[in-house]
Protein backbone atom coordinates (compact mmCIF):
# COMPACT_ATOMS: atom_id res chain seq x y z
CA UNK A 1 0.00 0.00 0.00
CA UNK A 2 1.28 3.46 -0.91
CA UNK A 3 0.19 6.96 0.02
CA UNK A 4 -3.24 7.91 -1.38
CA UNK A 5 -3.75 10.12 -4.38
CA UNK A 6 -4.73 13.75 -3.94
CA UNK A 7 -7.80 15.33 -5.61
CA UNK A 8 -5.55 17.49 -7.81
CA UNK A 9 -2.59 17.11 -10.12
CA UNK A 10 -0.11 18.52 -7.63
CA UNK A 11 2.67 16.89 -5.64
CA UNK A 12 2.75 17.69 -1.96
CA UNK A 13 5.98 17.14 0.00
CA UNK A 14 5.49 15.78 3.51
CA UNK A 15 7.50 18.20 5.60
CA UNK A 16 5.57 17.37 8.79
CA UNK A 17 3.96 14.04 9.61
CA UNK A 18 0.73 13.14 11.40
CA UNK A 19 1.31 11.88 14.95
CA UNK A 20 -2.18 11.64 16.48
CA UNK A 21 -5.84 11.98 15.61
CA UNK A 22 -9.09 12.38 17.55
CA UNK A 23 -12.62 12.86 16.30
CA UNK A 24 -16.25 13.54 16.95
CA UNK A 25 -19.04 12.74 14.51
CA UNK A 26 -18.69 15.92 12.48
CA UNK A 27 -15.16 17.09 13.27
CA UNK A 28 -11.66 15.68 13.38
CA UNK A 29 -8.42 16.99 14.92
CA UNK A 30 -4.89 15.94 14.05
CA UNK A 31 -1.59 16.81 15.67
CA UNK A 32 1.49 17.24 13.48
CA UNK A 33 5.12 16.43 14.23
CA UNK A 34 5.86 20.13 14.80
CA UNK A 35 3.05 20.42 17.38
CA UNK A 36 0.48 22.15 15.19
CA UNK A 37 -3.11 21.06 15.70
CA UNK A 38 -5.46 21.16 12.71
CA UNK A 39 -9.20 20.62 12.62
CA UNK A 40 -11.25 19.43 9.65
CA UNK A 41 -15.00 19.10 9.29
CA UNK A 42 -16.32 15.72 8.25
CA UNK A 43 -18.17 17.24 5.30
CA UNK A 44 -14.99 19.00 4.11
CA UNK A 45 -13.02 15.76 4.29
CA UNK A 46 -15.71 13.81 2.48
CA UNK A 47 -15.80 16.10 -0.55
CA UNK A 48 -12.01 16.42 -0.72
CA UNK A 49 -11.32 12.72 -0.95
CA UNK A 50 -9.53 11.38 -4.02
CA UNK A 51 -11.37 8.12 -4.65
CA UNK A 52 -13.40 7.33 -7.75
CA UNK A 53 -16.70 8.11 -6.01
CA UNK A 54 -15.53 11.68 -5.35
CA UNK A 55 -13.53 12.70 -8.41
CA UNK A 56 -13.23 11.63 -12.00
CA UNK A 57 -9.79 9.95 -12.04
CA UNK A 58 -9.19 11.09 -15.62
CA UNK A 59 -9.83 14.81 -15.00
CA UNK A 60 -9.49 15.17 -11.20
CA UNK A 61 -12.75 17.13 -11.27
CA UNK A 62 -15.33 16.48 -8.57
CA UNK A 63 -18.24 14.19 -9.42
CA UNK A 64 -19.60 13.85 -5.87
CA UNK A 65 -22.93 15.55 -5.14
CA UNK A 66 -23.09 15.87 -1.36
CA UNK A 67 -26.87 16.25 -1.41
CA UNK A 68 -27.23 12.69 -2.76
CA UNK A 69 -25.66 11.15 0.35
CA UNK A 70 -28.60 9.86 2.45
CA UNK A 71 -27.51 11.85 5.52
CA UNK A 72 -24.82 14.29 6.59
CA UNK A 73 -21.41 12.60 6.23
CA UNK A 74 -20.07 11.77 9.69
CA UNK A 75 -16.95 10.11 11.06
CA UNK A 76 -17.29 6.62 12.54
CA UNK A 77 -13.57 5.87 12.87
CA UNK A 78 -10.32 7.77 12.23
CA UNK A 79 -6.68 6.68 12.46
CA UNK A 80 -3.23 7.14 10.97
CA UNK A 81 -2.25 4.16 8.83
CA UNK A 82 1.16 2.58 8.44
CA UNK A 83 1.97 4.84 5.44
CA UNK A 84 1.28 8.01 7.45
CA UNK A 85 -2.04 8.77 5.73
CA UNK A 86 -5.22 9.78 7.53
CA UNK A 87 -7.79 6.98 7.30
CA UNK A 88 -11.45 7.85 7.92
CA UNK A 89 -14.55 5.66 7.93
CA UNK A 90 -17.60 7.70 6.89
CA UNK A 91 -21.23 7.02 7.65
CA UNK A 92 -23.92 6.57 6.40
CA UNK A 93 -21.99 5.34 3.33
CA UNK A 94 -19.81 2.93 5.31
CA UNK A 95 -16.95 4.11 3.10
CA UNK A 96 -13.31 4.26 4.22
CA UNK A 97 -11.24 6.98 2.60
CA UNK A 98 -7.57 7.91 2.95
CA UNK A 99 -6.05 11.40 2.86
CA UNK A 100 -2.53 12.44 1.87
CA UNK A 101 -0.84 14.30 4.77
CA UNK A 102 0.86 16.78 2.42
CA UNK A 103 -2.49 17.72 0.91
CA UNK A 104 -4.09 18.12 4.36
CA UNK A 105 -1.23 20.31 5.59
CA UNK A 106 -1.34 22.51 2.50
CA UNK A 107 -5.10 23.00 2.86
CA UNK A 108 -5.15 23.53 6.63
CA UNK A 109 -8.04 25.99 6.67
CA UNK A 110 -8.09 25.92 10.49
CA UNK A 111 -4.67 27.66 10.52
CA UNK A 112 -4.91 29.94 7.51
CA UNK A 113 -2.67 32.56 9.12
CA UNK A 114 0.17 30.00 9.17
CA UNK A 115 -0.12 28.94 5.55
CA UNK A 116 2.50 30.33 3.17
CA UNK A 117 1.16 32.60 0.45
CA UNK A 118 0.79 30.77 -2.85
CA UNK A 119 1.72 33.96 -4.74
CA UNK A 120 4.35 36.65 -4.03
CA UNK A 121 3.00 39.48 -1.85
CA UNK A 122 2.15 42.77 -3.55
CA UNK A 123 4.99 45.25 -3.01
CA UNK A 124 4.09 48.91 -3.55
CA UNK A 125 6.78 51.28 -4.86
CA UNK A 126 7.45 54.79 -6.05
CA UNK A 127 10.10 56.18 -8.36
CA UNK A 128 12.45 56.97 -5.50
CA UNK A 129 12.37 53.37 -4.26
CA UNK A 130 12.44 51.68 -7.67
CA UNK A 131 14.31 53.68 -10.28
CA UNK A 132 14.41 51.03 -13.03
CA UNK A 133 12.23 48.00 -13.78
CA UNK A 134 13.40 44.77 -12.13
CA UNK A 135 15.54 43.29 -14.89
CA UNK A 136 16.16 39.67 -15.90
CA UNK A 137 18.75 38.55 -18.45
CA UNK A 138 16.69 36.51 -20.92
CA UNK A 139 19.35 35.94 -23.59
CA UNK A 140 18.85 32.17 -23.55
CA UNK A 141 15.04 32.21 -23.37
CA UNK A 142 14.41 32.23 -27.13
CA UNK A 143 16.31 28.97 -27.57
CA UNK A 144 15.10 27.24 -24.41
CA UNK A 145 12.78 24.26 -24.73
CA UNK A 146 9.26 24.69 -23.40
CA UNK A 147 9.06 23.16 -19.96
CA UNK A 148 12.84 22.98 -19.55
CA UNK A 149 14.83 23.96 -16.48
CA UNK A 150 16.50 26.66 -18.60
CA UNK A 151 13.10 28.22 -19.29
CA UNK A 152 12.00 27.87 -15.65
CA UNK A 153 15.17 29.55 -14.38
CA UNK A 154 14.19 32.69 -16.34
CA UNK A 155 10.42 32.56 -15.86
CA UNK A 156 10.51 31.96 -12.10
CA UNK A 157 12.14 35.30 -11.18
CA UNK A 158 10.30 37.04 -14.03
CA UNK A 159 6.85 36.08 -12.76
CA UNK A 160 7.85 36.65 -9.14
CA UNK A 161 8.74 40.28 -9.89
CA UNK A 162 5.69 40.75 -12.10
CA UNK A 163 3.29 39.48 -9.45
CA UNK A 164 4.96 41.40 -6.64
CA UNK A 165 5.96 44.75 -8.13
CA UNK A 166 3.65 44.75 -11.13
CA UNK A 167 6.39 44.95 -13.76
CA UNK A 168 9.54 43.30 -15.00
CA UNK A 169 12.00 43.87 -17.86
CA UNK A 170 13.52 41.05 -19.90
CA UNK A 171 16.79 41.98 -21.59
CA UNK A 172 18.90 40.66 -24.46
CA UNK A 173 16.04 39.12 -26.42
CA UNK A 174 16.27 39.10 -30.24
CA UNK A 175 15.18 42.49 -31.63
CA UNK A 176 12.95 40.94 -34.26
CA UNK A 177 9.41 41.56 -35.45
CA UNK A 178 7.06 38.95 -33.98
CA UNK A 179 9.49 37.78 -31.30
CA UNK A 180 7.13 39.18 -28.67
CA UNK A 181 4.59 36.48 -29.49
CA UNK A 182 7.05 33.64 -28.87
CA UNK A 183 8.04 35.12 -25.50
CA UNK A 184 4.54 36.04 -24.34
CA UNK A 185 3.15 32.61 -25.15
CA UNK A 186 5.62 31.04 -22.75
CA UNK A 187 3.49 32.70 -20.07
CA UNK A 188 -0.03 32.31 -21.46
CA UNK A 189 -2.45 32.95 -24.29
CA UNK A 190 -2.40 36.37 -25.94
CA UNK A 191 -5.65 38.34 -25.75
CA UNK A 192 -6.76 39.95 -28.98
CA UNK A 193 -8.49 43.35 -28.79
CA UNK A 194 -9.72 45.99 -31.20
CA UNK A 195 -6.02 46.79 -31.73
CA UNK A 196 -5.39 43.26 -32.98
CA UNK A 197 -3.46 40.20 -31.80
CA UNK A 198 -0.21 42.17 -31.78
CA UNK A 199 0.01 45.92 -32.21
CA UNK A 200 2.80 48.24 -33.32
CA UNK A 201 3.59 51.36 -31.33
CA UNK A 202 5.15 53.86 -33.72
CA UNK A 203 4.16 57.11 -35.38
CA UNK A 204 1.92 56.57 -38.40
CA UNK A 205 -0.31 58.65 -40.63
CA UNK A 206 -4.02 58.78 -39.76
CA UNK A 207 -3.60 57.23 -36.29
CA UNK A 208 -6.57 55.87 -34.33
CA UNK A 209 -4.74 56.22 -31.01
CA UNK A 210 -2.43 58.85 -29.52
CA UNK A 211 0.05 56.00 -28.95
CA UNK A 212 0.63 55.92 -32.72
CA UNK A 213 1.99 59.48 -32.77
CA UNK A 214 5.15 61.11 -31.45
CA UNK A 215 3.34 63.25 -28.85
CA UNK A 216 3.72 62.78 -25.11
CA UNK A 217 1.28 60.38 -23.49
CA UNK A 218 -0.03 61.11 -19.98
CA UNK A 219 -0.09 58.38 -17.30
CA UNK A 220 -2.79 55.86 -18.17
CA UNK A 221 -3.89 52.25 -18.29
CA UNK A 222 -4.88 50.69 -21.59
CA UNK A 223 -8.46 49.89 -22.54
CA UNK A 224 -10.38 50.99 -19.43
CA UNK A 225 -13.19 51.17 -21.98
CA UNK A 226 -13.60 47.38 -21.80
CA UNK A 227 -15.76 45.55 -19.28
CA UNK A 228 -12.72 43.48 -18.38
CA UNK A 229 -9.66 45.53 -19.22
CA UNK A 230 -6.56 43.51 -20.15
CA UNK A 231 -4.65 42.38 -17.10
CA UNK A 232 -1.13 42.59 -18.52
CA UNK A 233 0.61 44.47 -21.27
CA UNK A 234 3.85 43.47 -22.98
CA UNK A 235 5.92 46.03 -24.89
CA UNK A 236 8.84 44.72 -26.93
CA UNK A 237 11.46 47.07 -28.34
CA UNK A 238 12.60 46.36 -31.89
CA UNK A 239 14.06 49.78 -32.74
CA UNK A 240 14.74 52.92 -30.69
CA UNK A 241 17.10 55.60 -31.95
CA UNK A 242 14.93 58.71 -31.49
CA UNK A 243 15.66 61.70 -29.29
CA UNK A 244 13.32 61.71 -26.30
CA UNK A 245 10.50 59.26 -25.83
CA UNK A 246 11.50 58.21 -22.32
CA UNK A 247 9.16 55.62 -20.84
CA UNK A 248 7.42 56.43 -17.57
CA UNK A 249 5.87 53.92 -15.16
CA UNK A 250 3.92 54.57 -11.96
CA UNK A 251 2.46 52.20 -9.40
CA UNK A 252 -1.23 53.08 -9.43
CA UNK A 253 -1.78 51.15 -6.20
CA UNK A 254 0.92 53.21 -4.47
CA UNK A 255 -0.70 56.42 -5.75
CA UNK A 256 -4.14 55.26 -4.56
CA UNK A 257 -2.69 54.38 -1.16
CA UNK A 258 -1.04 57.80 -0.89
CA UNK A 259 -4.31 59.48 -1.89
CA UNK A 260 -6.19 57.55 0.80
CA UNK A 261 -3.73 58.84 3.40
CA UNK A 262 -3.33 62.41 2.12
CA UNK A 263 -6.71 63.15 0.48
CA UNK A 264 -9.23 60.72 1.99
CA UNK A 265 -12.31 62.53 0.65
CA UNK A 266 -10.98 62.47 -2.91
CA UNK A 267 -10.08 58.81 -2.49
CA UNK A 268 -13.60 57.97 -1.28
CA UNK A 269 -15.08 59.79 -4.27
CA UNK A 270 -12.88 58.00 -6.83
CA UNK A 271 -13.78 54.61 -5.34
CA UNK A 272 -17.52 55.22 -5.68
CA UNK A 273 -18.33 57.59 -8.56
CA UNK A 274 -18.67 55.82 -11.91
CA UNK A 275 -16.96 57.49 -14.88
CA UNK A 276 -17.72 56.89 -18.51
CA UNK A 277 -14.79 55.44 -20.47
CA UNK A 278 -15.14 55.53 -24.23
CA UNK A 279 -13.04 54.45 -27.18
CA UNK A 280 -14.99 55.74 -30.12
CA UNK A 281 -12.66 55.19 -33.05
CA UNK A 282 -13.56 55.03 -36.71
CA UNK A 283 -14.21 51.29 -36.49
CA UNK A 284 -15.24 50.47 -32.91
CA UNK A 285 -17.29 52.03 -30.12
CA UNK A 286 -16.35 50.55 -26.74
CA UNK A 287 -17.90 52.13 -23.63
CA UNK A 288 -17.77 51.09 -19.96
CA UNK A 289 -18.66 52.72 -16.64
CA UNK A 290 -16.50 52.21 -13.55
CA UNK A 291 -14.90 53.96 -10.58
CA UNK A 292 -11.33 55.06 -11.20
CA UNK A 293 -10.17 53.10 -8.15
CA UNK A 294 -11.85 49.70 -7.89
CA UNK A 295 -11.94 47.95 -4.52
CA UNK A 296 -12.71 44.39 -3.48
CA UNK A 297 -15.21 43.33 -0.85
CA UNK A 298 -12.61 43.71 1.92
CA UNK A 299 -11.57 47.16 0.68
CA UNK A 300 -8.44 45.89 -1.05
CA UNK A 301 -7.23 47.46 -4.28
CA UNK A 302 -8.27 45.46 -7.33
CA UNK A 303 -7.58 47.81 -10.24
CA UNK A 304 -7.26 51.41 -11.36
CA UNK A 305 -8.92 52.86 -14.46
CA UNK A 306 -7.06 56.06 -15.19
CA UNK A 307 -6.81 57.41 -18.74
CA UNK A 308 -7.84 61.02 -19.27
CA UNK A 309 -7.90 60.75 -23.05
CA UNK A 310 -10.35 57.83 -22.87
CA UNK A 311 -12.92 59.43 -20.59
CA UNK A 312 -16.28 60.21 -22.14
CA UNK A 313 -18.68 62.90 -20.91
CA UNK A 314 -19.23 62.84 -17.15
CA UNK A 315 -22.52 61.19 -16.13
CA UNK A 316 -22.43 61.37 -12.32
CA UNK A 317 -25.50 62.55 -10.40
CA UNK A 318 -25.87 66.33 -10.81
CA UNK A 319 -25.17 67.16 -7.16
CA UNK A 320 -21.97 65.01 -7.16
CA UNK A 321 -20.44 66.30 -10.38
CA UNK A 322 -18.29 69.07 -8.90
CA UNK A 323 -17.10 66.77 -6.11
CA UNK A 324 -16.11 64.21 -8.73
CA UNK A 325 -14.14 66.76 -10.73
CA UNK A 326 -12.41 68.02 -7.58
CA UNK A 327 -11.27 64.47 -6.81
CA UNK A 328 -10.16 64.01 -10.42
CA UNK A 329 -8.03 67.15 -10.31
CA UNK A 330 -6.48 66.04 -7.01
CA UNK A 331 -5.46 62.81 -8.75
CA UNK A 332 -4.17 64.67 -11.80
CA UNK A 333 -1.95 66.84 -9.60
CA UNK A 334 -0.60 63.74 -7.83
CA UNK A 335 0.24 62.14 -11.18
CA UNK A 336 2.54 65.08 -11.93
CA UNK A 337 4.49 64.64 -8.70
CA UNK A 338 8.01 63.35 -9.52
CA UNK A 339 8.02 61.04 -6.48
CA UNK A 340 5.79 58.49 -8.16
CA UNK A 341 7.49 58.23 -11.56
CA UNK A 342 10.05 55.72 -12.78
CA UNK A 343 11.75 56.81 -16.02
CA UNK A 344 13.79 54.60 -18.33
CA UNK A 345 14.70 54.06 -21.97
CA UNK A 346 13.88 51.05 -24.09
CA UNK A 347 16.84 49.27 -25.68
CA UNK A 348 16.28 46.97 -28.69
CA UNK A 349 15.76 43.48 -27.34
CA UNK A 350 14.00 44.70 -24.18
CA UNK A 351 10.57 43.41 -23.28
CA UNK A 352 8.71 45.09 -20.43
CA UNK A 353 5.71 43.26 -18.97
CA UNK A 354 3.46 45.13 -16.58
CA UNK A 355 0.13 44.85 -14.79
CA UNK A 356 -2.24 46.99 -16.85
CA UNK A 357 -4.85 47.04 -14.09
CA UNK A 358 -2.35 48.35 -11.53
CA UNK A 359 0.46 50.28 -13.25
CA UNK A 360 0.13 53.49 -15.20
CA UNK A 361 2.43 54.01 -18.13
CA UNK A 362 3.31 57.19 -20.00
CA UNK A 363 5.78 58.47 -22.56
CA UNK A 364 7.67 61.67 -23.20
CA UNK A 365 7.33 63.23 -26.64
CA UNK A 366 10.02 62.36 -29.16
CA UNK A 367 11.39 63.85 -32.35
CA UNK A 368 9.77 61.79 -35.05
CA UNK A 369 12.48 62.53 -37.64
CA UNK A 370 15.44 62.01 -35.27
CA UNK A 371 15.48 58.23 -35.75
CA UNK A 372 13.13 55.29 -35.52
CA UNK A 373 11.10 54.02 -32.55
CA UNK A 374 9.25 50.75 -32.92
CA UNK A 375 7.68 48.80 -30.09
CA UNK A 376 5.43 45.80 -30.56
CA UNK A 377 2.80 45.09 -27.95
CA UNK A 378 0.28 42.52 -26.87
CA UNK A 379 -1.98 41.78 -23.94
CA UNK A 380 -2.19 38.84 -21.55
CA UNK A 381 -4.35 38.22 -18.51
CA UNK A 382 -3.35 38.30 -14.87
CA UNK A 383 -4.64 34.80 -14.27
CA UNK A 384 -2.36 33.45 -17.02
CA UNK A 385 0.63 34.67 -15.02
CA UNK A 386 -0.77 33.26 -11.77
CA UNK A 387 -1.39 29.91 -13.44
CA UNK A 388 2.09 29.79 -14.99
CA UNK A 389 3.70 30.71 -11.66
CA UNK A 390 1.74 28.00 -9.83
CA UNK A 391 2.76 25.46 -12.49
CA UNK A 392 6.43 26.35 -11.99
CA UNK A 393 6.04 25.89 -8.23
CA UNK A 394 4.19 22.61 -8.82
CA UNK A 395 7.14 21.36 -10.87
CA UNK A 396 9.51 22.30 -8.04
CA UNK A 397 7.37 20.37 -5.55
CA UNK A 398 7.29 17.35 -7.85
CA UNK A 399 11.09 17.38 -7.97
CA UNK A 400 11.22 17.50 -4.15
CA UNK A 401 8.81 14.58 -3.83
CA UNK A 402 10.73 12.53 -6.40
CA UNK A 403 14.04 13.29 -4.70
CA UNK A 404 12.67 12.16 -1.32
CA UNK A 405 11.08 8.96 -2.64
CA UNK A 406 12.92 5.70 -2.01
CA UNK A 407 14.74 4.36 -5.06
Amino acid sequence: MSLPKTPDYDSWPIDETLVSVSHEARQLSVTWSDGRVSRYHSVWLRENAADDSTINPATRERILDLSLIPAWPEIAEASIDDKGALSVLFTPEDRRLRFHPGFLRTNDYDNQQLLPSELPPVSLWNGEQLQQPPTIDAATLAGAEHGSKEEADILNPTLHELLGKGLVRLRNLPAEEGAIEKVAERIGSIRSTNFGHLFNVRAIQNPDSNAYTSIALPPHVDLPTREYQPGLQCLYCIENSVEGGMAVMMDGFAIATAMKEEHPEAYATLTTIHWRYANTSRNTDHVWYSPMIVLGQAGELLEVRIADFLRGPMTAPFDQTETAYEALMTLQRMLREPRFAMRFTYTPGDMVIFDNRRLLHARDAFEGDSGSRWLQGCYLERDEVRSRYRMLKRAERAERVEASSPA
